[in-house]
């Protein structure tokens, strides 16, 4: 068995038991990047020299008697987490030679714990997508289907675990960047609780529900990965001080009694038959675990979409102003006759036209005139958004929705219609607008291709995000399929 193809737990045996180091781990990895992705393009820059020092450095540590779940285990890390000393671009012309002078909090985090970065890992341009068909520099495919979309923005991350080129990756999620691709590419998509992780050093979309998240082979890797980056954070002032759980030692094997509420509005005729299907099977096996189950509604989850593409090009057109060519990133110098000439010449030239597009919707819904009519809205729209889940929660312990109406589409199928794009995050974006945890696992396969499952649970409660969708996959072998790529 190739190495790159363990989970994290499988590793771990195997590194604390002196049977592989995690030089070999890593080597593997490396070699399995190099043999395939020239044609998955899920990363845009490997740290060869980097990861082989780190896993030398991880092998002593273990040598010397330190333990860790992740120590030496490789990684691959999205594009837009800062990773000092290497190259940061969020998939923009914008920042193409832009190099971190920082770690992000998680990445510091995983630094400590002793995992090994393998790669940074292609997405949608600044996360601004749900395909990675928007990046500045090509389109990672996925490793099911190489004509068809990874999904989006995390789509490098996703299919970068999906393809066993790393044993986990991070990835962030706004609106369902982890969770949508998870499904896509049949691996587990967390999204934690909105300040259960810091978000310094992600470069900024929408400041109000970036998080971010975890890609990984199974949901119990998912849980280890969290307890390392989770965590009060004095840079990030959203990141509230609430004891950070022993996810994966206190996985729970007993479902009996819980209640699981069955959206209604996610289940009607938006979404494909096969995978309302395969979902209410998945469904009926935590039935069979003791699970009671009862269909519920969210009468407002219709106003995600709209809320969520109001309120995000609104920070987006905030956010975004930094990159002006002046401070740093791609600057214009040729024909430039003012101050204006130089942000107006660099932002035209760095940026790519989905980037454009949302800073204009912003700028126009944050303008004299229009900002009560629809940003403040919006927010309302959200507020309700969040209670009504909220109130949802208090009579369920969890709730369960498809991840996405279907499987991944083909490559340039929507890439003319924006509003069929923002409309992939149909069934995601209710959770980010009201901070809630979430989890996408495997549930069956359409068309040869993953679906996904989405689990949603109470803020901060990810013990019992983990302990349902643990359960599941140990009574199902669909996070076990892969791709014969």
């Amino acid at each position: 068995m190739s190495l790159n193809r363990l989970t994290i737990s499988e590793a771990r045996d195997k590194l604390d038991a002196g049977e592989i180091s995690s030089l070999d781990l890593v080597q593997d990895c490396l070699e399995r990047i190099k043999e395939i992705d020239e044609r998955l393009r899920s990363c845009l820059e490997v740290c060869q020299e980097k990861a082989l020092l780190e896993a030398k450095e991880a092998d002593a540590r273990i040598k010397k008697g330190e333990t860790g779940a992740l120590l030496g285990i490789p990684y691959i890390a999205k594009d837009n987490i800062l990773t000092k000393g290497v190259k940061t671009t969020a998939a923009s012309k914008m920042l193409e030679n832009y190099i971190a002078p920082t770690d992000a909090t998680v990445i510091k985090k995983l630094r400590h714990s002793g995992a090994v970065l393998l790669a940074k890992s292609n997405l949608d341009e600044f996360a601004h997508g749900a395909s990675t068909e928007n990046s500045a520099f090509f389109t990672t495919r996925n490793p099911w289907d190489l004509e068809r979309v990874p999904g989006g923005s995390s789509g490098g991350s996703a299919a970068a675990v999906a393809a066993d080129l790393c044993l986990f990756a991070l990835g962030t999620d706004t609106g369902g960047s982890v969770r949508a691709p998870a499904s896509f590419c049949g691996v587990s998509g967390l999204k934690p609780s909105y300040g259960r992780c810091s978000r310094f050093g992600l470069i900024a979309m929408t400041s109000s529900t970036d998080v971010p998240g975890v890609l990984s082979k199974t949901v119990s890797d998912s849980a280890l990965v969290l307890k390392a980056v989770a965590g009060r954070d004095e840079y990030d002032a959203t990141t509230p001080d609430i004891e950070v759980g022993d996810y994966y030692n206190n996985l729970g094997e007993d479902l009996q009694g819980l209640t699981a509420g069955l959206t209604q509005e996610y289940f009607d005729d938006q979404t494909d038959p096969e995978v309302i299907k395969l979902v209410k099977t998945a469904v009926n096996v935590l039935e069979e675990k003791g699970v009671k189950i009862k269909e519920t509604s969210l009468p407002y989850s219709k106003y995600s979409v709209p809320t969520y593409y109001i309120i995000t090009p609104s920070e987006i057109s905030s956010n975004m102003a930094r990159f002006d060519g002046i401070r740093y990133g791609f600057r214009k110098e040729q024909g430039v006759s003012s101050l204006a000439d130089v942000y107006h010449k660099s932002r035209a030239g760095g940026l790519g036209p989905e980037v454009k597009r949302r800073i204009m919707l912003g700028t126009y819904a944050l303008s004299a005139g229009y900002r009560d009519a629809y940003y403040l809205q919006a927010q309302k729209t959200r507020t309700k958004i969040k209670e009504e889940m909220d109130s949802a929660l208090e009579e369920f312990d969890f709730l369960i929705t498809p991840t996405s109406p279907h499987i991944a589409f083909k490559i340039g199928e929507q890439s003319d219609d924006p509003l069929q794009m923002y409309l992939e995050d149909i069934f995601v974006s209710g959770a980010s607008l009201a901070g809630l945890p979430a989890l996408s696992i495997p549930c069956g396969f359409s068309q040869g291709l993953p679906v996904g499952m989405q689990v949603i649970v109470k803020r901060f409660d990810e013990q019992t995000l983990f302990d349902v969708s643990y359960n599941y996959q140990k009574a199902t072998q669909w996070h076990l399929q892969k791709p014969d790529f």
